[in-house]
């Protein structure tokens, strides 16, 4: 088990002292609980918290040097799991407000426990978390379509929705490619869960009729490179046909397409897929142009309205702090966890062959024809 954390930096950007600062933004806002909401009570109006953001802001917690405040996160996490294996979709003040439980934030506690197993080296960690992180998945997959792709939430009554989301679908690829790698090194693989996370990537990259049109959302875009079934000249083109669209020079990326603001978060989840398409230069330009989000106590501004010059939404957000960590850890390769976006144990990540081709029609498609 390693026993110090050197916290990331980007020179000319971010010092440790910026990275340590943004960190300290996050645990400041931590409940007594473990949980980590969007944002504190503001005028009143307290944040949500949902398991993907807390887990996200976890792995930043644990690479900025506060793996305490990372596990106690990691702890209340696991002690709230719901027998299925997954998570409300929401808690409010540690009360439940959206019940239903979504695929895309059971599944990616096994991205967080993996990446605390690399950063840490701590095996009885992961071996403590490795239940929840096994039930987690079964309940995802259990919400795997004939076709391969992951439907987005289960109902309260216990009904799943009738659409999968692309960007849920390629935040889950990874989280598969996760559990996978976890799997393995605890000494129980689950071979099923390396199929369906082929069969996955493949219907993420290849069949866009499997997904809810979402197109106007930045995270659309750049979510298959970001979680990895797509990469190389797909990447590259897909980065191309849609820059001008969302990208908003010296400013950042849009959330949305047809709306005049940007976000910090967005804008440092586009700075890891670039990068782990192996486009540094451009992502290390972006990283650099979303600094004007960041407040003076470290913490960054979730967005810009660039029409009316006011931020908006007007909070400092967890989730956003967390994006930044984890963008100057991928640029700085600081910790051994920076590679997370690139690789899987040694693994790197990206597209794969339909492990079940007959499901999602392409064994009867002639192999010229397929795009």
């Amino acid at each position: 088990m390693r026993s110090e954390t050197v916290p990331p930096s980007v020179p000319g950007v971010l010092t440790q002292a910026d990275v340590v600062a943004t960190a300290r933004s996050i645990a400041a806002q931590q409940e007594e609980s473990g949980a980590i909401p969007w944002f504190s009570p503001t005028g009143g109006v307290p944040g949500h918290v949902d398991a993907w953001n807390h887990v996200e802001a976890a792995m930043a917690l644990s690479v900025a040097g506060f793996g305490a405040e990372a596990r106690r996160a990691y702890e209340w996490l696991r002690g709230v799991q719901r027998p299925d294996g997954s998570w409300p979709a929401k808690w409010v003040l540690g009360e439940v407000t959206e019940p239903g439980g979504e695929s895309n934030h059971a599944a990616y506690l096994a991205v967080g426990v993996w990446h605390e197993l690399v950063a840490t080296g701590d095996a009885a960690f992961a071996r403590h978390m490795w239940p929840a992180v096994r039930r987690a998945i079964d309940f995802t997959l259990g919400l795997r379509t004939r076709r391969g792709e992951i439907i987005w939430i289960r109902h309260e009554n216990g009904e799943p929705s009738d659409h999968a989301l692309l960007t849920g679908c390629s935040s889950i690829y990874q989280s598969l490619r996760c559990a996978v790698a976890l799997s393995e090194h605890l000494g129980e693989p689950q071979p099923e869960w390396e199929l369906a996370a082929d069969q996955l990537g493949h219907v993420v990259a290849a069949h866009p009729e499997a997904f809810a049109d979402k197109s106007r959302w930045s995270m659309d875009w750049y979510y298959p490179v970001l979680g990895g079934p797509v990469r190389g000249a797909d990447a590259a083109r897909r980065f191309d046909e849609q820059w001008d669209a969302f990208v908003v020079p010296g400013l950042g990326c849009r959330c949305v397409s047809d709306q005049p603001w940007v976000t910090a978060a967005e804008s440092c989840e586009l700075v890891l897929a670039l990068d782990a398409a192996g486009e540094r230069d451009r992502a290390l330009e972006l990283f650099t142009t979303v600094q004007h989000l960041r407040h003076e106590d470290g913490s960054y501004w979730t967005g810009w309205q660039f029409e009316n010059e006011r931020h908006f939404p007007g909070d400092r957000s967890t989730y956003t702090a967390a994006a930044v960590i984890l963008a100057a850890d991928a640029l700085s390769d600081a910790s051994p966890a920076s590679r997370l976006f690139k690789e899987i144990a040694g693994r790197p990540l990206g597209p794969s062959e339909a492990s079940d081709p007959l499901a999602c029609g392409c064994a009867l498609v002639p192999a010229a024809n397929r795009g």
